[in-house]
Formats: structure tokens, C-alpha cells, sequence
């Protein structure tokens, strides 16, 4: 017990005489930085790096499927809906699948869906959520996004502790790696200060900022926290207590035309460079909600698919930087793609040669084993392997 004593002692004072020197509070900042650096997926420029974002709601994934994706991935996320018709909740759907792909790949990363606005039923977190905890607009009538899902109200302090808590159980419990928090931007959304009021649209983006922060600290600095979206000029002020963001709409749907696709691999550099993670969703010009398209048998789809590769492939990689994935496919279900692999994805890529160089609308730069170049105007690129 003596000898306990004298050691905690010496260690007292030894804290003592860093704090005096200002050496301690840089220690703590060097752990944290090397904590959240451990939390990252092992990134690589070996081959293309690519990220899984994927849900299937008839149950869990089969056994020939938790093997493609522990094979081709070290980065997952699962979404909303996962093996809820089986399970009757998505938390436990995910904590399954986590559970499998942990099993066949102890490197992979996975994230909990878990959307920051809307309230989608599929969760039986939903029993123990704040009475009346819904968002109102200025009328006092409930915000229905689409007519359909109900929106969090995110000024309330006990709805962000109630998220925020079923975002740790999901990392502590249920075993993933962190969070995919949706829809960031639809809270910022200024057409939501007309529906809300000045006062109400102010107090809910600034509970959205308290949210990630309160999330990030129950997590803590050596769990993920991925947003998204990152688009363009917008929702850069949500990466400094995150571990990065999704670039979705690259070139399909919101984002389409040279000016929104170079702004977002102009965003995607810089987050990068900033030491962010940063998932670019590619599109093969089409998606999920084309519903004549959809009718078409799947190995059209993929075939489709594989045909348009290319020019998001090659918009990834001229403005890619480490902790950089491409996700590549026509929506986030089971059957959107996500188990189409490309040869592509195989062949050797080595690290970049240096930064893109670029020339109006065409981007260009050399990787170990490839020359890529891209044009924005006309929407064409080439990839030379070698």
C-alpha cells in the first residue's frame, strides 16, 4: 500500500509539473488527435478506395453477401430499414450485420444510419422519444418532410440527449463504429426560416450544432461521426467535431452541371487536406427513383452501370486526397448495386504522382499506375491503366 501511495504521488506531481510547463494540455491534445486518427478506416491508395453504404430491408444479409462485403470494403455503412421486416427494428439489424462483417474482416469500420432530422419509424428507440418533440412550423402544425416523416426539434435539448444517447447505445451496445448522421442540410435548409420563423429557424440550427458536439462527446474522439452532406459551399461548418462528410449528389439529382460537380471536388479537397474523411457518391446517370428505368431487369441495371463508370471514377481520383471512398451505385438498397463489382476496382493505382492540374474544365493527374482526365463541360473522361 506504501509503495501504491508513493506512486500516486509521483504521478500527482508529475501532472502537477506539466500543467505548470504547459505541457500537459498538449499531451491530451496528441492522445485525443492519435485517438481519432486510430478511429479512421485503413485507407490505402493500393487500389481505388471505395465505401459500402447499404441497407436490405426483407432481413439480414445472406452469408454470400456479409462475404462480398467484408472482401471488397473496410468501410460500411448500413442503412435505415436494415433487416427491419425480419427484425422490426433497424438497430438491431445493424448490430447484426456489424457483428457478421466483424467476424470476416476485424479492419472493416461500420456506421450506424442514423438520421439527425427526420423520424423515420423503423427504430424501436421511437417508443422512449420526447412527448411532443416534433418539429412545429410557425402555425403550430407538425413539419411533415414529404407529407410523410415527421422532423425532429432539435431546439429541444431532451429530443438531442435522446438522439444522442441512441447514437452512443448504437457504438457501445450494438457495435458499430460510429454514425452516419442524414439530412444536415435539409435543418439549414433556408426555406425552412419561412415555414419556421427567424426565432425557431435560428434556435433549431444552433441545436443542430449541439447535437454533433453532445454526440461527439458521448462518443467520444476515437468514434466516427460521418455527415452528410457536404455540397459545394455548404455544410463545411459541420466537420470540425465530425470525422468527415458525404458528397452525395455528385452529378445526378441535386448536383448536377460543371459548376456544382467542380465545387464539390473542390470540397471534397479541401475537408480532405483538413484531415476529414470524405465519401463521393458517384451515380451512374441514373437512380433508384427513375421508376420506368427500375423496371428493367437487374443485369441491365449493372450493365448500365458499368458502362458509365468512367467519368465519376475519374472525378473521384483527380480531386481524391487520403481518407478519400467512392461509392458507386444507383441507390442504397440490397439490389442498387453495391454487390456489382468492376474490374476497375481491381486494378492497381498506386499513389498520385501530385495534385490534379487543371485547365478551365479539365482536370487531369497521374497516378503510380494510371493517367486520369476529366472535362466537366462535356461530361467525358478517360482512365489509362498502365
Amino acid at each position: 500500500m506504501d509503495c501504491l501511495n508513493k506512486f500516486l504521488c509521483g504521478l500527482c506531481v508529475l501532472c502537477a509539473n506539466l500543467i505548470k510547463v504547459g505541457a500537459l494540455p498538449a499531451l491530451l491534445s496528441s492522445a485525443l488527435a492519435a485517438s481519432a486518427a486510430e478511429a479512421l478506416p485503413p485507407f490505402s491508395w493500393e487500389r481505388v478506395p471505395v465505401y459500402a453504404h447499404v441497407g436490405k430491408s426483407a432481413g439480414d444479409f445472406t452469408s454470400a453477401q456479409l462475404d462480398f462485403l467484408a472482401q471488397h470494403f473496410n468501410f460500411i455503412a448500413f442503412e435505415k430499414g436494415q433487416a427491419f421486416r425480419q427484425r422490426g427494428d433497424t438497430a438491431a439489424g445493424i448490430a447484426e450485420a456489424a457483428r457478421q462483417i466483424r467476424r470476416r474482416n476485424p479492419r472493416a469500420k461500420v456506421l450506424f444510419y442514423w438520421n439527425a432530422f427526420l423520424d423515420y419509424p423503423l427504430y424501436a428507440a421511437g417508443k422512449t422519444f420526447p412527448a411532443e418533440g416534433h418539429l412545429k412550423d410557425s402555425r403550430g402544425k407538425p413539419v411533415m418532410v414529404r407529407n410523410t416523416v415527421p422532423a425532429y426539434d432539435l431546439a429541444r435539448a431532451d429530443v438531442r440527449a435522446w438522439w444522442s444517447d441512441v447514437a452512443a447505445g448504437a457504438v457501445r451496445e450494438g457495435g458499430a463504429d460510429g454514425v452516419f448522421a442524414d439530412a444536415l442540410l435539409q435543418v439549414i435548409a433556408p426555406a425552412k426560416k419561412k415555414l419556421l420563423g427567424e426565432e425557431k429557424y435560428k434556435a433549431l440550427n444552433a441545436g443542430l450544432e449541439t447535437l454533433l458536439a453532445d454526440t461527439r462527446r458521448k462518443l467520444g474522439p476515437e468514434k466516427l461521426i460521418l455527415f452528410n452532406g457536404l455540397r459545394g459551399g455548404e455544410g463545411a461548418q459541420f466537420l470540425p467535431p465530425t470525422s468527415g462528410a458525404m458528397i452525395e449528389h455528385f452529378g445526378q439529382l441535386s448536383g448536377t452541371g460543371k459548376e456544382k460537380m467542380a465545387a464539390d471536388m473542390e470540397a471534397m479537397q479541401r475537408a480532405a487536406r483538413s484531415g476529414k474523411i470524405v465519401c463521393l457518391k458517384g451515380w451512374p446517370g441514373f437512380t433508384w427513383q427513375d421508376t420506368d428505368l427500375m423496371k428493367k431487369p437487374h443485369t441491365a441495371l449493372a450493365k448500365l452501370a458499368r458502362e458509365h463508370l468512367t467519368f465519376p471514377l475519374a472525378c473521384f481520383l483527380v480531386a481524391a486526397e487520403a481518407n478519400c471512398y467512392l461509392c458507386y451505385t444507383w441507390g442504397y438498397r440490397d439490389d442498387d448495386g453495391t454487390f456489382d463489382w468492376y474490374p476497375e476496382f481491381d486494378k492497381p493505382l498506386g499513389p498520385p504522382k501530385g495534385e490534379a492540374k487543371r485547365t478551365g474544365w479539365i482536370w487531369q493527374r497521374e497516378f503510380a499506375h494510371a493517367a486520369v482526365s476529366v472535362n466537366l463541360e462535356t461530361q467525358t473522361a478517360r482512365i489509362d491503366w498502365h
